[in-house]
């Protein structure tokens, strides 16, 4: 499989889509609720129809799963995975921080991202065993050897309430030991933060594999350690992700630690 051929045509489709959502912007009424807090809008549904448009008129037997449309037809040896709009509750409320989030699994193990914020216009591409690029540009993580000495991110997923005792015990432990956390409100974007060394560690839950496929190909292929909160190998189908420069890493998994309760 051609794998920069792949990733050609996942930027073309991320560039197609980010002009459907720049056109948006501003100009949506019509804003419906997957969940409490869990929004979509036209933007999505537009976006992701032009990105798989777009991959099937080049690879139509490929398979798609996508977060609006759910799981596309096709060969599972090729499998596209798409956020078509990473960030929808930013954009409802015109915060540029979003994003087009597009990767390709070969087997089953991801070989390509693309995440774009249409706003910026960085572009944050990967190949496996390629290393990560921001523009064209190779980029790498950041060399912080302390979390005291970092700064960090992360998000809260949409079902919070269920899980909000151990999410602030995790976010308080952080933000004690930490130079400072962000949270943007875009899996894709955090992780490509991490990637490029703005950001030095990323931890969340309950995230879905279309938020994390590409962003974490790319932060892996720029140097980062990815695994799940007890330090175990992560995959997209995984409810933790905790993402670092790796000299931080053993130091965050003591700080995610749950304390027990007696």
């Amino acid at each position: 499989m051609d794998l920069e051929l792949v990733k050609r045509v996942g930027t073309a489709a991320a560039i197609k889509s980010a002009k459907i959502i720049r056109s948006c912007l501003g100009n949506i009424t019509d804003i419906n609720k997957k969940g409490a807090i869990d929004l979509v809008t036209e933007a999505d549904t537009r976006s992701e129809k032009i990105i798989i448009e777009t991959i099937r008129d080049a690879f139509p037997d490929h398979a798609v799963l996508a977060e609006e449309s759910g799981f596309n037809k096709g060969d599972e040896a090729f499998q596209w995975i798409i956020d078509p709009l990473d960030g929808t509750t930013n954009f409802a409320h015109q915060l540029n921080l979003f994003s087009i989030s597009i990767a390709f699994a070969l087997n089953g193990d991801v070989a390509t991202g693309v995440v774009l914020n249409p706003m910026t216009e960085e572009l944050f591409t990967a190949v496996r065993g390629n290393g990560a690029q921001l523009n064209g540009q190779p980029i790498t993580v950041s060399q912080a050897d302390k979390v005291s000495e970092s700064l960090l991110v992360t998000g809260f997923p949409y079902n919070l309430k269920e899980i909000f005792e151990p999410l602030i015990e995790r976010f308080s432990s952080c933000l004690i030991a930490s130079r400072g956390i962000r949270r943007l409100g875009s899996a894709a974007i955090d992780l490509c933060y991490v990637a490029c060394g703005r950001f030095d560690g990323f931890w969340e839950q309950n995230l879905k594999p279309w938020d994390t496929a590409a962003g974490m190909l790319i932060a892996k292929e720029a140097g980062a350690t990815i695994t799940d909160f007890s330090n175990r190998p992560f995959s997209v189908e995984k409810d933790e992700l905790l993402a670092t420069n790796g000299k931080i890493h053993n130091e965050m998994i003591k700080i995610l630690e749950l304390k027990e309760t007696a």
